[in-house]
């Protein structure tokens, strides 16, 4: 039987708790499908959400979450991609299947809005496009970092970086995002691989992730320290995971000029940088990341192969772990720099 009503996180005003509360759930429209969520991950992206960085949110009150798992429970009408019963890798990035109109959710005879995935609920409704299959064997918290971290992150390298072997890249913002981005240079040993912070402890994960070199741009001038350790010249890759301004403008500045920028961070709403731009004439050049564009329907497959040879570390990004019941708590662990990859486990006590 579909459940007809489901625990939620919804946010209903910036820079406020969400409420963790019953919400009603709809029929499912052509496209759209019903999953059981058994977890999902916290993202930079909800973190903008809640304190609005990007400005005013004309949606609310709404769902969130764009990173997770879970098993199929109900198919709509139309439906091809998956059936009842398939694990699934639920995504914000598009792939096959029909791009459905968002799901409507309601809480107390009002409407509670929801993009083409959600993940931070007990069960959701997303778009067929936004899910791929999954084998059985990968660990529910595995595959929801397939959803956004892991894609993300290696995409940077594959396709927005084209890194090379023996290519250098400097990684500003070693969050669920940036431990990804050095397991991909990592993977097709680029040298040297720096990763650049501003907590301490995250020197231990940079490294064992598959950095070289760790800066804490706290206490060293990074873009010095970049200088040096790339004998002068520059990354051959730089990648602003951070969205700060400053940040932005050093990530172009430790730029090869035969390198790349990569700019993967959400800005500020309305926030510029100033960069130089004579070197973008002789062969420099600046791109910005939209989800590594990844192709999940071939991508994810492609990942799942290199975490079962034990090239790819996946489980051991989660550093922690709250039940639905605890977000707020699960939030504030992550805008306080404290975690590594967040997980909300919707089921737990």
């Amino acid at each position: 039987m579909d459940p007809r009503t489901t625990l939620a996180a919804v946010l209903t005003a910036q820079n406020a708790p969400l409420d963790v509360a019953e919400v009603g759930v709809p029929d499912l429209a052509p496209g759209q499908v019903l999953v059981r969520v058994e977890a999902a991950g916290i993202c930079g992206k909800q973190i903008d959400e809640i304190t609005g960085r990007q400005g005013p949110d004309k949606y609310m009150p709404h769902l969130l979450g764009h990173e997770g798992s879970g098993t199929v429970e109900k198919t709509g009408p139309a439906v091809r991609k998956v059936k009842v019963g398939d694990r699934v890798a639920l995504h914000w990035m598009k792939g096959s299947g029909i791009d459905s109109e968002p799901p409507r959710f309601s809480r107390n005879g009002a409407v509670v809005s929801a993009g083409w995935v959600t993940t931070f609920s007990r069960h959701t409704i997303a778009s067929e496009n936004r899910l791929t299959v999954i084998p059985g064997d990968v660990p529910p918290e595995a595959a929801a970092l397939l959803g956004c971290a892991v894609t993300t992150g290696l995409g940077i390298v594959f396709n927005n970086s084209s890194l090379r072997p023996g290519d250098s890249i400097a990684v500003f913002g070693v969050g669920g995002v940036g431990v990804n981005v050095l397991q991909g240079a990592r993977l097709v040993n680029a040298y040297p691989v720096i990763a650049i912070d501003v907590h301490d402890w995250k020197e231990e994960q940079a490294r064992r992730f598959g950095a070289t070199h760790f800066i804490n741009a706290a206490k060293q001038d990074a873009l010095k320290a970049v200088k040096d350790l790339t004998g002068g010249t520059g990354a051959d890759a730089a990648v602003d995971l951070t969205g700060n301004a400053k940040v932005r403008e050093t990530v172009y500045a430790a730029t090869s000029n035969r390198g790349i920028t990569v700019f993967a961070g959400v800005p500020e709403a309305g926030e510029q940088i100033t960069i130089e731009s004579f070197p973008l004439h002789f062969g420099r050049r600046m791109t910005g990341s939209h989800g590594g564009e990844t192709r999940p329907d071939t991508d994810i497959p492609r990942y799942i192969g290199l975490w079962r040879r034990g090239q790819l570390m996946l489980e051991e990004q989660v550093t922690h772990r709250f039940p639905l019941s605890r977000i707020n708590e699960a939030v504030a662990v992550v805008r306080q720099g404290r975690a590594g990859r967040c997980m909300v486990l919707p089921w737990a006590d």
